[in-house]
């Protein structure tokens, strides 16, 4: 007997509603004409199967609508206001790679503020840099709703850079907190930006959690990590956590501990507004958005503000908080943290720091701690076409509009034609700005080597800051020359002591201070010129330790060293691009140095090229290039018939 061939309808309609597939029904279902002519058994089974598919796909819409609901309604829950004293605002500081992303992800995923199916690793990671290097560039915020105790609260998470690079962000996101979560590996216990990030916490009086992550690495010992932090920062962890971000072990705990232990944000709304800007970022259809905590007071969509740092002011087109997505509010209250939208052009007019009041009613004193962000290191980036200038122009001008730090300007060289000098916070800021500049922008870059801001004292009287060995003024019109100094922290274990301080030494650190923070680790303090640091210091004390030292450093001010300009001459032409400002002390091994790698690298001519490092007039390191030699006779010798 022949069985009934049932076929699916020929066009299944869909419409889109909330980002889910519904399904709409079609009328009749398509079969092969040969079914008219079965039996009716054959037609029975038919319809039995039609009504089975028929149930099964609204059972499929039902689903997808209540899924749609639930969304809705999780987003509604989120934008619910409650009590000030149900609010809690905290971060989490971390050393690079202890698991301050991971840890972030699993507390959207748990109060459900990212839906599973939504959820990827770094979820506050936006950028692919970040997400390629694991680490954290640009500051992210998220509003999450926690229930407990049949209460609900709302949980604002600051996520925080881990570099020294960006510590100034680091300290604005801190100072609109209340309390912070110290991650550390309980594999590799307190690194030097461990402790940086939590002296930068403690300045600001938050509450610090202890939270020990990785616990479920073969290597982790939490006992003695506990140890570590009691004897070196001097933090309670009796109630420290252990967790594994990565396994889920131990979120529950941390989000009671977040409720329990970091106390809410003071009522202060009926004081004038006060918002500390924490970050800001460009939009191109909608100006720059800024991120926030209010501090005092509140503020409403359509308010007249002003920035208090740049003097400008603005209508609040857009007012609403992060969840993590933006969603829209009417109005915020001291103590919530969220972002503005008000159609303004520049990053330059809403600086990490700086103070929102509103502009009728003005705050009598800003919030303390706002700073301009200086750039410390320098270097020139040329377009390898020159036909690009225009286009690396465009491109610095907007990567400006998203980085305030970033500072430029153009720069001529003989060599390698028209480019800008670039300023940037760090080495891997620097790394970071070229590499965007590459991928996002399309250009092929060629970059002079990085170089600090020297500070001159003329004859005259006047002060000269200069950042390009070119634009240092003759040495008959200048009496000193003056470097910056970083004050540099090293960790290390106790077996590599020796090589640590070998290189601090090499690179004409100034010993301060050595201490045992454990038995096994100690810390050594040195004074150290921030252009020995610009090359390869952290990639040889990475080498020198195996990679278990670990380093921060600040800024302390300029001091005077007998610093000179040294020159490169290829074929008597003093090449501009090669020159650098040298310690008196090493101008010969940077010489030589120059002088042999030009000489592997330049290829032969057709007749001699002198290649010589140069202090003024006097030659103090010089290699040749021997010219190419035609051997005439080289074909007459050996067997004439080969």
């Amino acid at each position: 007997m022949a069985t009934a061939n049932f076929c699916r309808p020929k066009f299944i309609h869909h419409y889109h509603h909330q980002h889910q597939n519904c399904f709409n029904l079609p009328t009749n279902l398509y079969f092969s004409n040969h079914l008219k002519s079965k039996r009716s058994d054959g037609a029975q089974s038919v319809r039995r199967r039609r009504q089975r598919w028929r149930s099964s796909l609204r059972v499929h819409c039902q689903a997808a609508a209540t899924d749609i609901e639930a969304t809705a309604r999780a987003g509604k829950d989120r934008l619910l206001k409650v009590p000030i004293s149900n609010i809690r605002n905290f971060s989490i500081i971390a050393h690079i790679d202890h698991g301050k992303s991971t840890l972030a992800d699993k507390l959207l995923q748990m109060t459900g503020t990212v839906e599973s199916r939504d959820m990827k690793e770094q979820f506050l990671d936006n950028m692919d840099l970040e997400r390629e290097r694991g680490i954290t560039i640009k500051l992210q915020a998220a509003r999450m709703r926690f229930i407990y105790e049949n209460e609900p609260y709302c949980l604002n998470l600051i996520d925080t850079p881990g570099h020294v690079d960006f510590s100034y962000e680091v300290s604005r996101s801190l100072a609109a907190c209340e309390g912070a979560l110290l991650v550390v590996d309980a594999s590799q216990g307190v690194e030097a930006q461990t402790l940086a990030n939590v002296y930068l916490a403690l300045e600001n009086n938050l509450e610090i959690i202890p939270v020990l992550n990785k616990i479920d690495l073969p290597g982790a010992d939490p006992a003695r990590v506990c140890q570590e932090i009691e004897e070196i920062v001097g933090l309670d962890c009796s109630n420290a956590i252990y967790t594994s971000a990565k396994e889920g072990i131990g979120i529950t705990e941390i989000l009671n501990a977040i409720v329990q232990r970091i106390p809410p944000p003071r009522d202060t709304a009926e004081r004038p507004l006060r918002a500390l800007i924490f970050d800001s970022y460009y939009d191109p259809y909608r100006g720059v958005i800024v991120y926030f905590r209010i501090i005092d007071g509140t503020i409403k969509k359509g308010d007249r503000v002003l920035f208090m740092a740049s003097g400008k002011d603005y209508y609040a087109d857009e007012l609403g908080v992060l969840s993590p997505n933006q969603l829209q509010v009417d109005q915020l209250y001291a103590g919530e943290v969220g972002f503005l939208s008000a159609s303004i052009r520049s990053v330059a007019d809403a600086r990490v720091g700086d103070t929102i009041t509103h502009f009728q009613r003005k705050a009598e004193q800003s919030l303390p701690g706002y700073k301009e962000a200086t750039p410390m290191v320098f270097c020139g980036l040329f377009p390898v076409d020159a036909d690009q200038f225009s286009e690396l122009r465009d491109a610095l001008e907007k990567l400006q509009l998203n980085d305030a730090a970033l500072k430029f300007e153009p720069e001529t060289s003989s060599a390698m034609g028209f480019g800008f000098r670039c300023g940037f916070l760090g080495l891997l800021h620097m790394e970071i700005v070229q590499e965007r500049l590459e991928r996002e922008y399309n250009l092929s870059l060629i970059t002079t080597a990085p170089s600090v801001v020297y500070r001159v004292n003329c004859i005259d009287g006047d002060t000269v800051e200069c950042s390009n060995p070119s634009l240092l003024p003759e040495p008959g019109k200048r009496r000193s020359i003056e470097e910056p100094f970083v004050k540099i922290e090293l960790l290390t274990p106790k077996e590599y002591i020796g090589a640590i301080m070998e290189l601090a030494q090499d690179r004409r650190g100034i010993f301060k201070e050595m201490k045992y923070i454990t038995e096994n680790r100690a810390s050594i303090i040195y004074e150290l010129p921030l252009a020995e640091m610009v090359g390869d210091f952290f990639d040889q004390l990475k080498s020198r330790s195996k990679g278990y030292a670990s380093m921060e450093y600040n800024f302390i001010g300029y001091t005077e060293s007998d610093l000179i300009k040294l020159d490169i001459l290829i074929n008597g032409d003093r090449v501009e691009p090669l020159a650098t400002i040298v310690h008196k002390d090493k101008a010969y091994s940077v010489g030589r140095a120059l002088t042999q790698k030009l000489k592997e690298l330049i290829p032969r001519q057709m007749f001699k090229v002198p290649i010589q490092a140069t202090i003024g007039s006097k030659v103090i390191a010089s290699e040749a290039i021997s010219a190419i030699r035609k051997d005439v006779l080289a074909k007459c010798y050996g067997k004439i018939t080969r």
